[in-house]
């Protein structure tokens, strides 16, 4: 599964929560987890502007995952938010099953509709827990 920068984020500052649980079982085997440069930069520069002090328990997060390649001439759905394009595209380039974001604003009208994602399944952490 491929994570975007909002779902480590959460999991930094929140360790108790969802996302925090997903990277949790990522890491003692029960699924493979990815994520991007771009998607660990990205929610590397919030963490350090809201929750500083997170900065360690991020970078212990991330030994935990493998790290996807950046895709920028894959395919990604249509009307997908520009912004949004690389973390898609990286998804699809590791052959990710599955994208856990939180954002929804951008990516709701994908999630749980593969036939719009190119296959991939794009879900909240609460959505995903759910359907185990």
């Amino acid at each position: 599964m491929f994570l975007d920068a909002n779902v480590l984020f959460t999991a930094a500052h929140n360790p108790d929560g969802k996302a925090a649980l997903i990277i949790a079982l990522g890491a003692e085997g029960v699924w493979e987890l990815r994520a991007s440069a771009f998607a660990v930069e990205e929610a590397r520069r919030n963490i350090i502007v809201k929750y500083p002090a997170m900065s360690a328990q991020f970078d212990e997060l991330l030994t935990v995952m493998s790290m996807a390649s950046e895709q920028p001439g894959a395919p990604f759905p249509d009307g997908l938010a520009e912004k949004d394009r690389p973390i898609f595209q990286a998804a699809l380039g590791c052959k990710a099953t599955h994208l856990i974001t939180g954002d929804t604003t951008h990516f709701g009208r994908f999630m749980m509709n593969p036939a719009k994602t190119l296959g991939i399944i794009v879900m909240t952490p609460a959505q995903f827990l759910e359907a185990l």
